[in-house]
């Protein structure tokens, strides 16, 4: 009965915490504490949460982690497990849906902001497309590929076959550096270059590519790359056109009969 007393006065000092200041000052098994408590109202929930803490290491891998994974830890049964994925998930739209109500994109530092938390601690590097207007309002987002992200694993068609789908006029790129350093490699300064000048040809601008690592980032756009891949490709459309120009006149000079020629 003490043991009962005990544990409810340690949950009701979680909760009256949580209300006042919402989850500043918790340690991570306490936030994973109290979701616990959601789906076991009657158990002791410190001892699994600190587990899952030890085993997946930060509260980021513990909502990541696969529902029957976490039904291996002791004290964690179906329904704190169902808990902590809804969580999660309501976690994802809320982000998605918070940049999509942003009604002008105006930095990089915004998208920053809203894709960190969700992009931080993940294992493998995502890359999302963010759609956006003639306003610049973003029309939605998506994650494009999960894995390396590269010109091999990256089609350029499927970017502008999106933009297109989204009636898209502007595109914005994300992806995150597990390493948590976010300094561009060459591999994505070519992918970028070539997400560019596929773009050039359908009309379709790249406003930015933002790479997320910890606690900061790295913006093609603020570093200038944008606009030089935008002039490389204006310069190599320009050699092109003169190309074309060139072999036309050449042509011509063939097929033309000289000044003298009977008539």
């Amino acid at each position: 009965m003490l043991a009962n007393s005990k544990m409810s006065g340690h949950r009701k000092r979680l909760r009256d915490k949580f209300i006042k200041s919402g989850l500043a000052g918790f340690h991570d098994y306490e936030i994973i504490e109290l979701l616990l408590t959601l789906g076991s109202p009657r158990k002791d929930c410190k001892q699994p949460a600190k587990e899952a803490i030890k085993r997946y290491k930060t509260l980021r891998g513990v909502l990541e982690a696969p529902a029957e994974d976490l039904q291996q830890i002791e004290g964690i049964g179906p329904y704190s497990a169902f808990g902590i994925k809804l969580v999660q998930e309501v976690a994802r739209e809320f982000l998605k849906e918070k940049i999509i109500d942003q009604p002008i994109y105006t930095s990089s530092q915004e998208i920053f902001d809203y894709l960190y938390h969700s992009m931080r601690d993940l294992k493998k590097e995502v890359f999302k497309v963010i759609y956006l207007n003639s306003q610049n309002q973003i029309i939605d987002t998506s994650d494009l590929v999960e894995g390396t992200v590269n010109s091999s694993a990256i089609s350029p068609r499927d970017v502008i076959e999106g933009s297109i789908k989204h009636n898209a006029v502007s595109l914005i790129f994300a992806h995150n550096h597990p390493s948590g350093n976010p300094a561009a490699s060459r591999s994505d300064k070519d992918l970028t270059r070539d997400l560019i000048y596929a773009g050039s040809i359908m009309l379709i601008k790249v406003l930015d590519h933002i790479i997320i690592g910890n606690g900061k980032y790295f913006s093609f756009a603020s570093e200038g790359l944008i606009e030089k891949y935008e002039l490389d490709f204006l310069n190599l459309k320009m050699r092109g056109v003169s190309e074309v120009k060139r072999q036309i006149y050449k042509a011509q000079l063939s097929n033309a009969e000289p000044p003298w020629a009977e008539r």
